[in-house]
């Protein structure tokens, strides 16, 4: 360093974030500070965070470096606030979704899981899983994420199995979880049940088929389904059927000859739909399973679990079922059955979320769980403000849904999972809890019994992640975290997690699992577009770091980001941050020479311009940190840059040059060394949370006189 150069050396260039920032973070994570109990001072209000999984089996996407700035904010400013904060992490097993990636990794092999034991499949994921879990995590801190990796844990570690099993076994004490016969959608492809949740629904524009049934039309976009059909439903208050009774037997013609049709009235028949008339397919049908449940008729099954032709459908047996459509109607044709055909028939249909494929509705026998009297509770702790929603939007979709909550299938058909501790009989088919695999034969009948090959629904297991990462019931954590302060997650599967963490949080525990929860939307490119790799918009976290720098790419997904809307993330905007974080590099260096001889032991007389910017610094802080504790992290972002580039850097450093380059020095310039020294650290913790990589670089090059704590992250917070 020479005599004309007395700042640190580092500053004369311009911030480089690839130079820093994997140092800085190890500097963190080696400082143990991201640990609650080594955190300086006394710290008696607790903060803590419960990280939302990210799934073990690919990289993290842009929605991935959204929650993970968001809720590093929240554990900075807390932490830097005084509370002793915690912030668990994890990784996620992913159920159903890790398993179809895997899949489409065997058929590069040309090879099938059909032809592979489950124990054969699961070793192979799990190989698959480790690796990618690694540099999952690497990518999880390369974002900044402050979260104490000695608590991290993995939803298949042994204490997420324990927890698990045993909420199974109490349901079923509870009489909360039964096994039956419903219908469940079924994928062909992938072979396994979904919840309704799971199932997309995608327009189409299908052929609308109307056919003579005896002495009724009917109509159907699925003529694959009525070789079972021998009900013939109608409103009770239908007058134009008046003359048809319930359980009124009439023979017809139909597809493989004369049948016997039995008329059921029901209030589930649309009189506004077509005829009014309809048959229905208990097997193949939600609504015609509910219909044949209420008046105890038969069910048949048409389509198997590949979605081939069954034996009744007699010719057509083994065909699939798109491919067999037109040979049926054009049966029903030459027997003189089709009455006509709508070519414009516009319908929502169900489809699998990662194939695409059309869903078939299937009857099987599996598990459970009576979710009525869980959400019951639920709503019960919003009303009573135990946990509240930053949005009253995302309370209103969440009050409404557990209104109309379905009884939860969580029985999956696939190899990776926790396994269902249960045994079922093969005589009877009696379902019975095993924690221990000590039942040898059906509790019911005495019959012989073998081990539950599914695995649990993913949402499940993580359902209960609070418990597991707090070691509920007996562990530290769970007694001093335990319920957590806030669930930060996206809009996006407040049903699939957010809903449920909730109800299995109360079920198990008599407390909510966390008292907020904050919803953020989805990041789209920066025309709107959702991101997909099919329309090639993806935009990977890595390449927006490597071009502009972590904390760049922060502040962009920050700002203008309020909670629960969507964002775009334009690659521009981002840039504009690589040069706001050059400019606070900028700032530094002007401040550091200009208070190179700055005398720290004498106390600053400030003027009276001195005293309003002081207080203008105070008001700014104040207005930062009333807006973090409300969570509106998107226009603190907004004002702390504004203040630092347009207030700090723009007029009053501008302003002080003629104090700094007065010669003499005296009081005036004495006074304003002291305030820039002041609006320096400030500004470094405000921004801090937002902008933790160069502020800390920055923080490390400070004089020590400047400084309350050797690492900003532990800093205190300008203003409690």
């Amino acid at each position: 360093m020479s005599e004309q150069n007395q700042i640190p050396e580092i500053f004369l260039k311009p911030y480089d974030p690839s130079e820093h920032e994997k140092n800085i973070y190890k500097m963190w994570e080696d400082s143990g500070y991201f640990s609650p109990e080594n955190l300086p001072g006394e710290r008696t209000e607790t903060f803590s965070i419960v990280m939302p999984p990210p799934n073990a089996n690919a990289s993290l996407h842009a929605g991935h470096a959204l929650f993970v700035t968001v809720e590093d904010i929240m554990i900075r400013f807390q932490r830097m606030k005084g509370r002793k904060t915690v912030w668990f992490p994890g990784s996620d097993h992913a159920g159903f979704e890790t398993q179809a990636v895997y899949e489409k990794h065997l058929q590069k092999q040309k090879r099938s899981r059909f032809d592979m034991t489950n124990e054969e499949l699961r070793s192979e994921i799990w190989d698959f899983v480790q690796e990618n879990k690694s540099l999952m995590e690497d990518q999880v801190r390369s974002l900044g994420a402050s979260c104490d990796w000695t608590r991290e844990l993995f939803t298949l570690d042994d204490r997420v199995i324990k927890i698990v099993h045993d909420t199974f076994k109490q349901l079923e004490e509870d009489e909360l979880l039964y096994r039956g016969k419903r219908t469940v959608n079924w994928c062909p492809k992938h072979q396994t049940s979904f919840s309704n949740l799971e199932i997309e629904h995608e327009q189409r524009t299908s052929k609308f088929y109307y056919f003579q049934y005896g002495p009724f039309v009917i109509g159907t976009s699925r003529p694959e389904t009525k070789f079972g059909d021998k009900y013939v439903v109608m409103h009770p208050d239908d007058e134009r059927y008046a003359e048809y009774e319930h359980g009124q037997k009439i023979d017809l013609e139909w597809i493989h000859g004369p049948i016997t049709a039995t008329v059921i009235k029901d209030e589930a028949g649309d009189p506004e739909m077509g005829s009014g008339v309809m048959t229905i397919t208990p097997w193949h049908s939600h609504i015609d399973f509910d219909i044949a449940k209420r008046h105890n008729l038969d069910f048949e099954q048409i389509i198997d679990w590949r979605g081939k032709l069954m034996s009744p459908a007699g010719e057509f047996e083994g065909m699939n079922i798109t491919d067999a459509r037109e040979a049926i109607v054009k049966k029903l044709d030459e027997k003189g059955l089709l009455v006509k055909v709508d070519d414009t028939y516009e319908h929502s249909v169900p489809c699998c979320y990662k194939c695409n494929k059309e869903i078939e509705p299937q009857i099987r026998e599996q598990w459970f769980v009576k979710t009525k009297p869980l959400a019951e509770k639920a709503v019960a702790a919003v009303d009573d403000g135990n946990i509240t929603f930053v949005t009253e939007r995302d309370e209103r979709v969440f009050r409404h849904w557990m209104e109309h909550i379905e009884d939860w299938p969580i029985a999956r058909q696939i190899a990776w999972g926790i396994p269902i501790p249960a045994k079922v009989c093969t005589e009877c088919g009696h379902g019975m809890v095993d924690l221990d695999d000590s039942i040898t034969e059906c509790t019911t009948c005495g019959g012989s019994v073998a081990q539950d090959p599914d695995t649990f629904d993913t949402w499940f297991s993580s359902g209960q992640w609070p418990l597991a990462v707090t070691d509920f019931p007996d562990g530290s954590d769970f007694t001093e975290f335990y319920p957590t302060s806030v669930m930060e997650t996206g809009k996006d599967i407040i049903f699939f997690w957010v809903a449920r963490m909730i109800m299995l949080g109360i079920y198990r525990t008599g407390q909510v699992p966390f008292e907020k929860v904050y919803l953020h939307g989805m990041v789209r490119d920066k025309k709107g577009v959702k991101m997909s790799k099919s329309k090639g918009n993806v935009i990977a976290p890595s390449e927006i770091q490597e071009r502009f720098g972590t904390d760049a790419l922060r502040m962009g997904l920050m700002v203008n980001n309020a909670p629960g809307s969507d964002m775009n993330l334009d690659p521009d905007k981002v840039n504009a941050y690589k040069k706001f974080a050059n400019k606070i590099w900028n700032i530094t260096r002007f401040v550091l020479d200009s208070t190179v001889n700055h005398d720290y032991t004498t106390a600053p007389e400030y003027s009276a311009v001195d005293q309003v910017l002081n207080s203008e610094l105070e008001a700014v802080v104040k207005e930062i940190t009333d807006l973090m504790e409300k969570d509106r992290f998107d226009l603190a972002s907004e004002v702390v840059y504004h203040f630092v580039w347009d207030t700090f850097a723009s007029k009053i450093l501008e302003d002080s040059k003629v104090y700094i380059n007065s010669e003499g020095g005296g009081t005036a310039q004495h006074a304003r060394q002291r305030l820039l020294i002041a609006h320096l650290v400030t500004s470094l913790k405000i921004l801090h949370p937002f902008m933790p990589f160069v502020t800390e670089t920055i923080w490390q090059e400070l004089p020590e006189e400047m400084k309350d704590q050797e690492i900003l992250m532990v800093a205190s917070w300008p203003s409690k």
